[in-house]
């Protein structure tokens, strides 16, 4: 086969494989819908069966980064063995002050 040919029948298979039902979901012949939940008020349909809840997909509660900004030293980062040093607030408060000239 030349390779014109072959690549006419694959573009002919994935139009045909392409080619499908685009519609709401409907349960097969014969079949029924889940019954309906105790004390449940809203019919089941297709879309709401599947629809995720949001246990299943939680939405995202992490803040993206809006600007870098500087991490302070950490206290308790030290490596193995080592005590942390202690907390002096007005180091941290108030960074280097050059004493007036």
């Amino acid at each position: 086969m030349k390779p014109t040919r072959i690549t006419f029948i694959i573009g002919v298979a994935m139009c045909v494989v392409g080619c499908g039902k685009v519609g709401d979901l409907e349960p097969r012949t014969g079949n029924a819908l889940p019954p309906q939940a105790y004390g449940q008020t809203i019919g089941q349909t297709a879309k709401v069966l599947t629809t995720p809840s949001v246990q299943a997909r939680p939405g995202r509660t992490d803040e993206l980064l809006k600007r870098s900004e500087r991490r302070e030293d950490d206290p308790f980062d030290v490596p193995p063995g080592e005590e942390p040093k202690p907390f002096d607030p007005e180091q941290t408060a108030s960074p280097e002050k050059t004493p007036p000239k």
